[in-house]
Parts: C-alpha cells; sequence; structure tokens
C-alpha cells in the first residue's frame, strides 16, 4: 500500500477545499430541499386552485343550464301571452264593433224619433190650427143661422134656448149634438196626438240612457282591454304589471227639453 507523502501546507489547503465543498454541496442539499418543498407546495396550490375552477365549471353550468331552461320557459309563456293577447284583442275588436254597431243603430233610432215627434208637434199645432178654424167656421155658420143664433152669445159661449115650437127645439138639439160630436172627436183626436207625443218623449229619452250605458260599456271595454294587454306585456318580459289609473264613467247625455 502506497501512502502519498504530500506536504503540511498542501493538506490544509485540501481541507480548506473540502469543507468548501461540503458547504456548497450541504447549501445546495438545503436549496434543493427549498425547491422541492416548493414544488411540492405549488402542486398542493395548483391542485387546489384546480378543484376550484372545476367546482365553479359545475356551478357555471348547472346556472346554465337553469338559465337555458328558464329562457325556452319564458319563451313558451311569451308565445302563449301573444296567443292570448291576440284572442283578447279580437274579442275586444268584436265587442266594440258590435257596441259601435248598437250605438249607431240607437242614435238612427233616436233621429227617427226625433223626426217622429217633430212631424207629430207639426201636426199637432196643424190639427189645433184646423180645429180652431173650423171651429170658427161653424159658430160663423150658427151666428149666421137665424135659428141658432140664439145658442151662441156674441163671445162664441153656449147659452141656454129660448123656448120655442117644437120643431125649432128639436132642430137646435140636433144642431147642439152634432157639434157636441164634433167637438169631442176633435178633443180626443188631440189627446191621442198629444199621448203619441209624450210616447215618443218618453222613448227617445230610454234610448238616449241605452246609449250612455253602451258609451259607458265600451269605455269600460277599452280600460280593460289596454289593462290586460299591458299585464301580458309586462308579464312576458317579467316586470311588475302596471295598475292603470280608474277612469270616471261618462254620464248618459241629457235630452233637451
Amino acid at each position: 500500500m502506497l501512502t502519498l507523502m504530500l506536504p503540511s501546507g498542501c493538506c490544509f489547503i485540501l481541507q480548506k477545499e473540502n469543507r468548501r465543498l461540503q458547504e456548497a454541496s450541504m447549501r445546495l442539499e438545503q436549496e434543493n430541499d427549498d425547491l422541492a418543498h416548493e414544488l411540492v407546495t405549488s402542486k398542493i396550490a395548483l391542485r387546489n386552485d384546480l378543484d376550484q375552477a372545476e367546482d365553479k365549471a359545475d356551478v357555471l353550468n348547472k346556472e346554465l343550464l337553469l338559465t337555458k331552461q328558464r329562457l325556452v320557459e319564458t319563451e313558451e309563456e311569451k308565445r302563449k301571452q301573444e296567443e292570448e293577447t291576440a284572442q283578447l284583442k279580437e274579442v275586444f275588436r268584436k265587442q266594440l264593433e258590435k257596441a259601435e254597431y248598437e250605438i249607431k243603430k240607437t242614435t238612427a233610432i233616436i233621429a227617427e224619433y226625433k223626426q217622429i215627434c217633430s212631424q207629430l208637434s207639426t201636426r199637432l199645432e196643424k190639427q189645433q190650427a184646423a180645429s180652431k178654424e173650423e171651429l170658427e167656421v161653424v159658430k160663423g155658420k150658427m151666428m149666421a143661422c137665424k135659428h141658432c143664433s140664439d145658442i151662441f152669445s156674441k163671445e162664441g159661449a153656449l147659452k141656454p134656448a129660448a123656448v120655442s115650437g117644437e120643431e125649432q127645439g128639436m132642430e137646435a138639439d140636433d144642431e147642439k149634438d152634432s157639434l157636441k160630436k164634433q167637438l169631442r172627436e176633435m178633443e180626443l183626436e188631440l189627446a191621442q196626438t198629444k199621448l203619441q207625443l209624450v210616447e215618443a218623449k218618453c222613448k227617445i229619452q230610454e234610448l238616449e240612457h241605452q246609449r250612455g250605458a253602451l258609451m259607458n260599456e265600451i269605455q269600460a271595454a277599452k280600460n280593460s282591454w289596454f289593462s290586460k294587454t299591458l299585464n301580458s306585456i309586462k308579464t312576458a318580459t317579467g316586470t311588475q304589471p302596471l295598475q292603470p289609473a280608474p277612469q270616471a264613467a261618462t254620464p248618459p247625455p241629457k235630452e233637451s227639453s
């Protein structure tokens, strides 16, 4: 066995170099351990982040599925609301057309009754004038007759007949009965005309009331349709429906006297 004999100075240098190398090796091992620890820590952190990302992705996927389902339901609800709105529009359009037709019909009937009343009033005035003229003619004839002049006074009123012969009394009675009969007929015809005029006015008032009621129904139908349309639109878009302000009912028009 060979033993190298080195000088003492070389041994000291080698020992020093050996210590330095050992220190460097220990430092490298420490750094290696630190790096290994950091690597393990980084892996754990990355794994945790990955798990959280996967959990968040699952939550987002579930929310996406729910949102798609809600979207489908909303579109279906919107389609139903549109169909219902179209049906309501059609129904209210028919009701509005019917109400407008009834109003036109009622207006025509009212105009016709007003025309009838005007004709009856004109006829009544003419009949009254004709009755007065005929009465004046009859009175004139009676005053011109020497046998009948004693029946009427100068003002035209009847006065008791003087006692005369039997034939003159019979003729005077017949003449008075005829005049009274004519007067009763004229009064009856005048009363019938007045009754017809009153009935026509009552019918006009009733038709005016019906027209006012129809106008109120049309206004109420318009308000209801507008409210339901707004509610349908707001429900389809997912907002709170509005409540329309109540409107005062239109009073029925009054007939001028």
